[in-house]
């Protein structure tokens, strides 16, 4: 059960009880961290206050960007649209190759300088003509009520909500978060335990249990990543084996992202991902059956384009997150020979390309730039 809040700056936190020790457990992520007075948990920024569990970020980001929806990455979710992206610090993981390290990884609280409350984030994202807002850079599990009151406010704006993240979530949490979300891009950042447990810190299984749900228990639109990491992840064997999992548990439809790892964090003396072990990786999930497969972070037209299921016609054709050509008909049909494409599509004028804007939220009462 939930005991009220004592008197705070901090956000009140959801998910957790209180256990016969006299710990606190924090019950949103597989971690299970069981907290002391003024304890933190793994992610840094669920803390135990008094006899309470509080969210120390809430309403603090590290920074809002407009981003075209394939950077997500995204290609079935309303393409060439822009989406409203932000973050704020921590996460639930350790992976050791973490792309977005500064800000996932940080315990500099000073960094979150951008404050904005849900209605403040949805307003300016409808005002920038954004069709969605993306919770992304740090895994917005652990940010859980900030994410679910500004989708909540996004969707009173007539916009979407994106959440960009791992999936390590308990079935106790998951149902709240994903009632609010319409798409989800959910990273399976290898498929052997031993690879989340040495390189994340983490567990195999509690993804693939959030995956399967979300595929076949929600209306979120569901795509997967995978950072290929030379000599971790990116074996024959491995890819084989995630490919068919994917195809048999999940479906051929669910689109699967194959990106390029670039030497940080603590990998940094491991080389960049080859080119072409993206394109040996969507060889072998395409033999598995899958129907939609990406490679990302490299210019590769082909590895970037949708085709029908049907008759096999270039339909988007992408090179970066540069839609290059959009054939689909207003109702996400297949020109030639009618078949529907899978995922969530309507007109735009013109795409929005691959720029990154920068955005700062003013004060109430003010207007952005």
């Amino acid at each position: 059960m939930n005991a009220p809040a004592s008197p705070s700056r901090h956000h009140t936190g959801n998910y957790w009880h209180a256990l016969d020790d006299g710990r606190i457990q924090c019950d949103l992520c597989p971690r299970y961290c069981k907290l002391h007075a003024d304890q933190r948990g793994a992610c840094f920024v669920r803390m135990r206050e008094g006899d309470a569990m509080v969210l120390t970020t809430y309403g603090r980001s590290s920074g809002f960007c407009i981003d075209p929806i394939e950077k997500k990455p995204l290609n079935h979710f309303y393409p060439g649209t822009s989406v409203f992206s932000f973050g704020t610090a921590g996460c639930n993981l350790a992976c050791k190759f973490c792309q977005n390290w500064d800000i996932s990884k940080s315990r500099d609280m000073d960094r979150l300088m951008d404050a904005a409350s849900p209605e403040q984030i949805a307003a300016t994202a409808a005002r920038h003509g954004c069709l969605s807002v993306a919770f992304t850079y740090n895994d917005p599990v652990i940010f859980a009520e900030y994410a679910i009151d500004t989708a909540i406010a996004a969707h009173a704006h007539g916009l979407k909500a994106v959440a960009v993240t791992a999936g390590y979530i308990t079935e106790v949490a998951r149902g709240d978060f994903y009632a609010h979300m319409d798409a989800a891009n959910v990273d399976l950042k290898g498929f052997t335990d031993d690879f989340y447990v040495r390189q994340c810190g983490a567990h195999l299984q509690p993804v693939l249990d959030t995956l399967v749900w979300l595929v076949h228990d929600t209306n979120v639109w569901v795509e997967i990543t995978t950072l290929l990491i030379p000599g971790l992840n990116d074996s024959d064997a491995e890819l084989q084996a995630l490919s068919h999992w994917v195809a048999r548990e999940l479906g051929p439809d669910v689109p699967l992202h194959f990106t390029a790892f670039h030497p940080d964090y603590k990998l940094d003396r491991i080389p960049p991902t080859p080119p072409a072990t993206l394109t040996r990786a969507r060889r072998i999930a395409q033999g598995e059956g899958l129907h939609h497969v990406y490679t990302g972070n490299v210019h590769d037209p082909e590895g970037g384009t949708t085709r029908c299921t049907g008759c096999g016609a270039a339909l988007i054709v992408r090179d970066w997150y540069e839609i290059l050509a959009y054939r689909l008909d207003d109702d996400g049909r297949c020109p030639q020979c009618g078949t529907a494409l899978t995922g969530r599509y309507h007109r735009f004028a013109t795409p929005f390309g691959s720029r990154r804007i920068p955005v700062a939220i003013q004060p109430v009462g003010a207007h952005d730039e």
